[in-house]
């Protein structure tokens, strides 16, 4: 095996021996913080589909973290409540499914992301990166506007989301749950990765004009690769909310698209375990740094200062080279 090979399967471990420490050490906060490592890492294994593969710097994806957030605080809230999302013209009725909410959460983050990356993606460059910024505020500035639902104090559950077979309750099992979809969505991009669309996907990242003088449009490329990339943090922000049993604004505000690129960077851009890798690396720091100084980012901008300056591969580029191990 290669080296990053070695440093993705030592991530995974890592990733799942801490809970399993912490659940015989009956430390409950430290699962959670797992948890937290793990829906994060997710959400960055779906924006690094259009960053790293598809070269698409995305500042608008808390939109799809968000909203994946809101369909779960809606459905769940309507069930805790007992009263139906809509009557008329048909019945819809809320509900504590998590297979369902998953469902809502990444269709409705994927329609999102058709709409928005259908008009973003005729631009580049800056462009890009501008427009997605202002439809993930349009829709953050909407949220704090929906009373219905909270405005910007944002809106509580009070029941814990239900998977057949477990005690979602039990941080363990939560945790679980979470760390299955990682792993599951990590072969789904590898498998992406390797087939035909990836390929081109990745050659439209490098040359354009080539990939149009075979026949293949660089814009359905990114597009599709846009859409999956949205679902997929769309699942990651549901997985969230559920995890607070909470959702507001915050979830799509553009701080929270900066720090799933963060997730990204320290990682290392392309690489299929960078996310996974920098998200945890990102949670101790926020663990460790922050109970000794509310200014605990000034550390995480050195990191990053130096990861850009001296490692643009990020961490597995750093210790294991160029070589990709999905190459």
């Amino acid at each position: 095996m290669t080296r990053e090979t070695w440093m993705n399967v030592t991530a995974l471990a890592v990733l799942l021996g801490v809970p399993l420490w912490a659940l015989a050490a009956d430390e409950p906060f430290i699962i959670t913080l797992a948890t937290r490592a793990a829906i994060f890492a997710l959400a960055g294994v779906g924006l690094n589909l259009a960053l790293g593969t598809g070269g698409l710097v995305s500042l608008g994806h808390a939109a799809f973290f968000g909203i994946g957030g809101y369909a779960m605080g809606i459905l769940a809230s309507h069930a805790q409540a007992f009263a139906p999302i809509m009557e008329a013209p048909f019945l819809i009725e809320g509900t504590k499914s998590m297979p369902m909410i998953w469902l809502v959460a990444m269709l409705s983050s994927a329609l999102a992301a058709l709409a928005i990356g259908a008009l973003s993606l005729r631009t580049s460059g800056v462009y890009f990166i501008m427009i997605t910024l202002a439809f993930g505020q349009m829709i953050y500035y909407f949220a704090i506007s929906w009373p219905a639902y909270g405005g910007e104090d944002g809106l509580s559950i009070y029941v814990r989301n239900e998977f057949p077979g477990l005690n979602t309750l039990v941080p363990m099992q939560f945790f679980g749950v979470c760390f299955v979809i990682l792993c599951l969505a990590l072969l789904l991009m590898n498998a992406i990765h390797k087939s035909a669309f990836g390929l081109a996907l990745s050659a439209a990242r490098q040359n354009e004009t080539r990939v149009l003088s075979v026949g293949m449009k660089p814009y359905n490329l990114r597009l599709v690769a846009f859409v999956i990339s949205g679902a997929v943090t769309g699942l990651a922000g549901a997985l969230f909310a559920d995890l607070n049993r909470f959702v507001s604004p915050t979830m799509l505000s553009w701080q929270m698209s900066g720090e799933i690129i963060i997730f990204i960077i320290i990682g290392g851009v392309g690489r299929l375990f960078g996310p996974v890798i920098g998200a945890m690396i990102f949670i101790l720091l926020e663990h460790t740094l922050g109970g000794l100084s509310e200014f605990w980012h000034v550390y995480l901008g050195a990191l990053l200062l130096g990861i850009v300056l001296f490692a643009k591969g990020g961490v597995i580029g750093a210790l294991a080279g160029r070589e990709k191990a999905h190459d």
